[in-house]
């Protein structure tokens, strides 16, 4: 069996990563691996990262310390999923060089639809000036240029990103192609030749 590997799934607040990291962790277990998620927002409310803001400075601590914790979890063989908006392209450079296997997947769902995907009104806020640094607003999302899966979930189904990450994670040779796929079915799937 392949070792462990991260998966860092990046993209603008609402868009869709923490939705598709759990559909992933679902899917990796699936195919007989142990799997933790590293979910930003859920980080933030505990003691690791309540003391953080969203400064420059408190964002790259933030992203540094989901990195730290995924590197401990694939050092022992745990696939680490994390979620986090990780704004900053040299911080995730920075964390792409420390963790190996490293697959980044940009979830590039639209600003607008991201607004549109809101349930929480915090888009709202942060237009309205209630909520400042807020990433894609007052503060800088600096987006991949070259990840190594793109899934915008405004045009693709959860589903559809997953069985794109998964094909990818069969192409890098991380993930054994499922039993009775070929790679043939794979390229027949709607979702993976849009």
């Amino acid at each position: 069996m392949p070792s462990a590997f991260t998966i860092w799934c990046t993209g603008l607040p609402k868009s869709g990563k923490s939705a598709l990291a759990e559909a992933l962790a679902s899917t990796i277990r699936g195919r007989g691996f142990q799997v933790e998620l590293i979910n930003s927002g859920k980080m933030r409310k505990t003691p690791l990262g309540a003391s953080l803001g969203f400064s420059r400075d408190d964002r790259d601590t933030n992203v540094r310390r989901h990195a730290f914790a995924a590197n401990l979890l694939v050092k022992n063989g745990v696939v680490a999923i994390v979620s986090a908006v990780s704004p900053y392209a040299a911080t995730r450079a920075e964390i792409r060089a420390e963790l190996s296997p490293f697959v980044e997947v940009y979830v590039s769902t639209s600003k607008a639809a991201c607004i549109e995907r809101d349930r929480d009104g915090v888009w709202a806020k942060a237009l309205n000036g209630e909520i400042r640094n807020f990433t894609g607003v007052d503060a800088l999302y600096e987006a991949p240029v070259r990840p190594e899966v793109e899934a915008d979930l405004a045009q693709l189904s959860i589903e559809g990103a997953v069985n794109r990450v998964v094909a990818k994670l069969e192409a890098l040779g991380l993930v054994a192609p499922a039993p009775g796929q070929s790679e043939d079915d794979r390229l027949l799937d709607p979702e993976l030749s849009r």
